[in-house]
């Protein structure tokens, strides 16, 4: 077993696995996962650069993982940053910041490369004949990637909830006119996905990330977040909309008295429901299997 540690870097969070991977089996033993929101896309969209107090955020969280990672004494280091930072006139500036921290280059990988890490970590205990499509939901862009044991098609697209909030949410709670542009801005990314993956024709939906595991929490009526009860829970297309409906009604106050909501997906978690409602529909999907694995997994495996 090698021990490693994987870090994504996302547009809303940054997050730490730490574990003992065996490089031929692929089998995983989680040492420590943890997650810090940092919003490192705040105004990306808007600006096409890197705020200096996001930064400065996603650099307090690295100084914190540097600390764990050499507490527990991991061989290997991997870094990978996703849609903010390959968005960003002024990534130097990150990537100089964690290079000083943590003593490894960050890796802006492509969308593509993005799409193969999370449906790595999404199968690798899902044992199925069938094609699964993977639909990861991230704060600026969502990955879209079909196969079995392998990638068969993938595809990026731009819309997350942090870059869809900020370009289209005025109101708490938004109006029927902003809910209806999100609902717009995501059913044209699909006709995208659409052109290179067959996401209509896959047998298992899989979804990723914050956004579906919280919708999971809601839908499951869980007092706490409590990951061993998402991992692999089973979510019906009715509970999707139920749960999207009553966060489209909700303040931001209401929201934040939910348990399962972290306060730092307060205000962006009505569009990552109305982008996981629309793909559901699109893909005429009747459930969606939830993981708690996912890229974080994925870099893990790629590093040993």
């Amino acid at each position: 077993m090698t021990r490693v540690a994987g870090i994504d870097c996302g547009t809303n969070s940054i997050r730490l696995l730490v574990a003992d991977v065996h490089p031929e089996t692929g089998d995983l033993v989680e040492l420590d996962r943890r997650m810090t929101i940092v919003r490192l896309g705040q105004g990306v969209d808007r600006t096409g650069r890197l705020a200096p107090e996001a930064l400065e955020r996603t650099f307090a969280a690295c100084r914190a993982y540097a600390a764990v990672i050499r507490e527990l004494g991991a061989e290997r280091i991997r870094f990978v940053a996703t849609s903010a930072s390959r968005d960003a006139e002024n990534r130097a500036d990150f990537v100089n910041g964690v290079v000083e921290i943590l003593g490894v280059e960050p890796e802006v990988i492509t969308g593509d490369q993005e799409a193969e890490f999370s449906f790595t970590g999404a199968t690798g205990e899902l044992h199925g004949t069938e094609t699964y499509l993977v639909v990861d939901i991230g704060g600026g862009s969502t990955e879209f990637v079909t196969g079995n044991r392998h990638v068969e098609a993938a595809r990026s697209v731009d819309i997350g909830c942090v870059r869809l909030t900020e370009r289209h949410v005025r109101n708490d709670p938004p109006t029927a006119e902003e809910a209806e542009a999100i609902r717009a801005d995501v059913r044209a990314a699909l006709d995208l996905a659409a052109e290179t993956v067959p996401i209509a024709s896959a047998g298992t939906l899989v979804g990723l990330a914050g956004s579906v595991t919280t919708v999971a929490a809601i839908a499951l009526g869980l007092d706490a977040y409590d990951s061993t009860k998402i991992h692999h829970a089973r979510i019906s297309a009715r509970q999707i909309a139920d749960v999207t409906d009553r966060l489209l009604a909700s303040t931001h106050a209401e929201r934040a008295a939910i348990p399962v909501i972290h306060p730092g997906r307060v205000d962006v978690i009505i569009a990552g429901t109305l982008v996981l409602r629309e793909i559901v529909e699109r893909v005429g999907a009747h459930e969606v299997v939830v993981s708690e694995h996912d890229i974080l997994d994925g870099i893990a495996l790629s590093v040993a």
